[in-house]
């Protein structure tokens, strides 16, 4: 069976801590935890052998690390091949030396490489995937089941990595992805559980959850939050409880049996993969396997929400919830002031017209950098960046360039929304598929290349044709925001009637979510401000 069905059928056990049962061997802080494994390859094959004699299912290969930044510490770099290729093999061992008949999946480890992102250090995301993408290289060559990226504490370095897998391998290999969360619900960067879950799961991860953090104790709202939005199966993987020094030694508070005790309401909350992180042992994971025999395992439904995140925030798009504003200033046309920063790439105005329009309760942000005299892709990805620290609302893309869209896409640290995607056969196939890649949402423009619908059942036809397309790259109704396609009544009488017909349409008999430009209305007409408020009501 492979791990993707495995996943489905129940409890999945993952194994325990490896660097805190090392340093019960000898190893010292600040080694390199690699070298040191393939120097004394004995004790990790025989602490894995007794994790799979304790009842795991995965066990992690100790290439937590083994990426070309970390090695770098220690003069490593170059090794980082022929490393990974030993470090698995002695996962493989140990499976082979346990005598177990049971399948048991062999894990590529993967963290952060300690380093901080562009715009809040110097490594760009481009270079980061790069990284990524030597350490998963070596890790399929080394014959990995899965990939396990663990210990995250930022959401944008999660996205790296799975980008990384991703473009190297397609979805032949699954993914897990486990952050970490301190006492506040947020990561170190800010970002809190359920946008997480969001960004991952959209952008095709296999199971996500959290690791690491506190004892299992101190994790049930975290799992209760990520619960409320998941789909995919969730990992749990905690330390066994707080650490303290102890003669100079780390040592942690809880024992196999409490550890084993609080590990069960967890899983009964819903979390089905399941291991041990700093302090945990064999025996860690052997009393928690013996207090789940009598409990099943709860498979989530696919309930997958709707929602836009920012790298912090998501929010979500209820089609019987609360009304959202998209502020749509940061636009050059029409706007002179505007035009003339971006020429000088300053983004003082782009800032200020952001912080005042969510301040009068825009929940959406929409992004154009179109105009002449610029390079718009440019000033498209300093305003991406710009923005996600400057605001903490969900951005909207929106250029008539397709790269343009694709590479606000990649560096973009949340589920985006696309503006848009229209029956123009370059949209249809490169938009789509990229909102596939990156997560995204987009809106369905039901217009076509021959221009606008010439009737109300042409537009409703155009939805249709965009909505199968979408639907063979796997998104669904829920990844899809459908344009009511305003008219001006000045020369349509009945373009409010059409519109209004359209929101129906679509949350009555298609379940999905419905924008419209507004102000289009009363175009060409006097007192326009009274038309658009009376249509909005």
């Amino acid at each position: 069976m492979n791990f993707r069905e495995y996943i489905q059928q129940g409890f999945v056990f993952l194994d325990g801590a490896t660097g805190s049962n090392l340093q019960e061997h000898g190893m010292q802080a600040g080694e390199c935890p690699e070298l040191w494994i393939l120097n004394h390859p004995d004790v990790f094959v025989e602490l894995q052998k007794q994790y799979i004699l304790s009842g795991s299912d995965v066990l992690y290969a100790p290439t937590f690390t083994c990426n070309r930044i970390k090695l770098a510490e220690y003069g490593l770099e170059d090794k980082l091949h022929e490393m990974t290729q030993q470090l698995v093999a002695l996962s493989r061992q140990a499976v082979e030396e346990s005598g177990t008949t049971r399948k048991i999946y062999i894990a590529g480890d993967m963290t952060m490489t300690g380093e901080q992102l562009y715009p809040m250090g110097t490594l760009t995301l481009e270079e980061l995937i790069d990284v990524y993408k030597e350490q998963v290289n070596a890790l399929i060559d080394a014959g990995v089941d899965l990939f396990a990226v663990e210990t995250m504490m930022s959401l944008q370095e999660c996205r790296g990595a799975v980008l990384a897998i991703k473009e190297t391998c397609g979805d032949t290999i699954p993914i897990l992805v486990t952050l970490t969360f301190q006492d506040d619900m947020r990561t170190l960067f800010g970002t809190n559980p359920e946008t997480a879950v969001i960004v991952m799961e959209s952008m095709g991860v296999d199971a996500v959850g959290l690791n690491c953090s506190t004892g299992p104790d101190k994790m049930h709202e975290v799992v209760q939050r990520m619960l409320r939005v998941s789909s995919i199966p969730l990992v749990v993987k905690p330390n066994a409880g707080l650490p303290k020094l102890e003669d100079g030694k780390t040592t942690y508070d809880m024992d196999a049996e409490e550890f084993a005790k609080e590990m069960l309401p967890l899983a009964q909350m819903g979390a089905t993969i399941l291991g041990g992180c700093c302090g945990t042992t064999p025996l860690h994971i052997r009393k928690m396997i013996q207090n789940l025999e009598n409990v099943k395992a709860e498979i989530p439904e696919k309930k997958q929400i709707r929602a836009l995140t920012n790298e912090r925030n998501f929010l979500e798009i209820d089609l019987d919830g609360a009304f959202s504003i998209v502020g749509e200033r940061i636009n050059p046309t029409g706007k002179k002031n505007l035009q003339e920063e971006l020429r000088q790439k300053k983004m003082d105005l782009v800032i200020d017209m952001a912080e005042e329009q969510v301040a009068k309760g825009a929940k959406i942000l929409d992004v154009n950098m179109g105009t002449n005299g610029i390079d718009e892709k440019e000033m498209m990805l300093m305003a991406v960046n710009e923005l996600t620290l400057a605001v903490d609302v969900p951005l909207c893309i929106d250029s008539s360039y397709v790269d343009i869209v694709e590479e606000a896409l990649r560096i973009y640290p949340g589920r985006a929304l696309i503006n848009s995607i229209s029956l123009e056969p370059e949209k249809i196939k490169h938009l789509i598929p990229a909102a596939k890649k990156y997560g995204a949402m987009f809106i369905l423009l039901p217009l076509s290349d021959k221009g606008l619908p010439e009737n109300l059942e042409e537009k409703k036809e155009i939805i249709h044709t965009i909505l199968t397309e979408a639907k063979k790259y796997g998104l669904s109704e829920k990844d899809i925001v459908v344009d009511g396609l305003v008219a001006t009544i000045g020369a349509n009488k009945k373009a409010a009637i059409e519109v209004l017909e359209t929101i129906r349409y679509c949350k009555e008999e298609l379940g999905v979510a419905t924008i419209c430009g507004l102000s289009n209305i009363s175009f060409g007409l006097p007192d326009r401000s009274y038309v658009n408020s009376i249509f909005l009501a």
